[in-house]
C-alpha cells in the first residue's frame, strides 16, 4: 500500500535540484540496492576521484547517504531514515534498475576492490 507523502515544496525544491544531476541521480539508485565506496563509483561513471567525492559529499552534507569506514575505504549507502527517504523513495522507483553497473564491476573484478 502506497502512502502518500508530503513534503514542504522549498525542501521538495531544493531535493529535486539536487537530484536532477544525472551522476548524483544514478548514484541514488545505485545506493538503493548496493552499498557503494567512491573507487568503485569511479569505475562506473568513468570520473575522477575528486568530482565524485564532489558528488557524494553534496548527498551527504543533506545526510540522504550515509558513510561508514571500513579500514581506509568509506562505504556508502542510502540512508533510509532521513525524513525525506519516502519522497526519494517515490522517485527512485520510477527509474530503471542499475545492477549492471554492478555486475558489471563484478565481471571486472573492481567489485571487491575495497576489501
Amino acid at each position: 500500500m502506497n502512502t502518500l507523502v508530503t513534503v514542504d515544496l522549498q525542501r521538495a525544491s531544493r531535493l529535486l535540484k539536487l537530484l536532477g544531476d544525472p551522476t548524483r541521480l544514478t548514484m541514488m539508485k545505485l545506493l538503493k540496492s548496493h552499498e557503494c565506496c567512491v573507487c568503485e563509483f569511479v569505475a562506473i561513471f568513468k570520473m575522477s576521484q575528486p568530482a565524485i567525492s564532489q558528488h557524494l559529499r553534496k548527498l551527504r552534507d543533506i545526510e540522504l547517504v550515509k558513510e561508514e569506514r571500513r579500514g581506509q575505504w568509506v562505504f556508502f549507502s542510502i540512508n533510509e531514515n532521513h525524513e525525506d527517504y519516502p519522497f526519494i523513495q517515490s522517485i527512485l522507483e520510477h527509474l530503471p534498475e542499475q545492477n549492471e553497473s554492478i555486475a558489471e564491476l563484478e565481471a571486472q573484478g573492481l567489485r571487491i576492490c575495497c576489501e
